[in-house]
């Protein structure tokens, strides 16, 4: 048995974190270790998920929703307007909105027949 989160462990959040850390940098003009304090992650991972070697699992930044949600993360982050406990509730806002919006539907499928052809509701009920 898949359970959701697990597939959301090993592809939405490292894709939310990918979008966000770009965001950090490129708009913001942070350095890559301030992300990284900030996101309390790697310096490494930072550089990764700028160079879109890590987070790449899924494409989430194609739904308006969820583009604004990761923006405003960031602009958060950016601001220094939110405390570490408010980044993991945003994230998870965030990866709940990827699930309601069925984006992550096509790696559930690939990860267990069982799901295929569309049984799978529970993401969006």
């Amino acid at each position: 048995m898949l359970v959701p989160c697990e597939v959301a462990v090993k592809s939405v959040i490292p894709a939310v974190r990918a979008y966000i850390a770009k965001e950090l940098t490129q708009t913001y003009k942070m350095k890559q270790t301030e992300v990284a304090f900030l996101l309390g992650i790697t310096q490494t991972a930072v550089s990764k998920y700028v160079s879109n070697v890590r987070g790449r699992a899924i494409k989430i930044d194609h739904a308006k929703e969820i583009q604004s949600l990761m923006d405003e993360t960031a602009s958060k982050i950016a601001d220094k307007k939110i405390s570490g406990s408010q980044l993991v509730l945003e994230v998870c806002s965030i990866c709940e909105a990827v699930r309601r919006n069925g984006l992550m539907c096509a790696l559930c499928e690939r990860s267990d027949p069982s799901f295929r052809n569309g049984s799978c509701r529970i993401c969006m009920e």
